[in-house]
């Protein structure tokens, strides 16, 4: 990909500190997704209402089948699930350009251990990110299913 200019950046539009640091402007997708799936997961298990500042208004959620969209409604819905302590452990990451906005499709599979419970579950999500102004990426879309199989 292109490189990408960045214009200054203020403290609140930051949408996802770890791809903030100057090695993003070369675009690598593998290493832009790496970047991210370290932090959103790292967020969630440790400050999932953190995650908030990674959507927009436009952003969308589909999460096992409901759909939420808006930062507020998703971060709102991420706060609620029923458990408060869980550890992602991801298997794969695969990343792909999205598109001549710069945007990146992410498919990530993995287990989420819940506190208390014996097994993980297995699970899948995909994350469309798109480029915002300051050089970083916030959610677009963000798809997430458990795996029964």
């Amino acid at each position: 990909m292109a490189k990408r200019t960045r214009s200054p950046k203020r403290a609140h539009e930051s949408r996802c500190p770890a791809l903030d640091d100057e090695s993003s402007i070369e675009m690598d997708p593998n290493a832009v997704a790496k970047a991210f799936v370290e932090h959103y997961y790292s967020t969630f298990d440790t400050n999932r209402q953190g995650l908030g500042n990674l959507y927009q208004d436009g952003s969308m959620l589909s999460f096992e089948g409901q759909q939420f969209q808006g930062a507020q409604n998703i971060a709102a819905k991420l706060a609620s699930l029923p458990f408060q302590q869980c550890q992602h452990s991801i298997t794969t990451v695969d990343c792909q350009p999205s598109g001549p906005a710069g945007g990146m499709l992410v498919f990530v599979s993995g287990n989420l251990q819940l506190a208390g419970e014996q097994h993980a579950l297995k699970f899948s999500q995909m994350f469309h990110l798109m480029p915002t102004p300051q050089g970083s990426f916030y959610v677009q879309n963000d798809i997430f299913r458990l795996n029964y199989a």
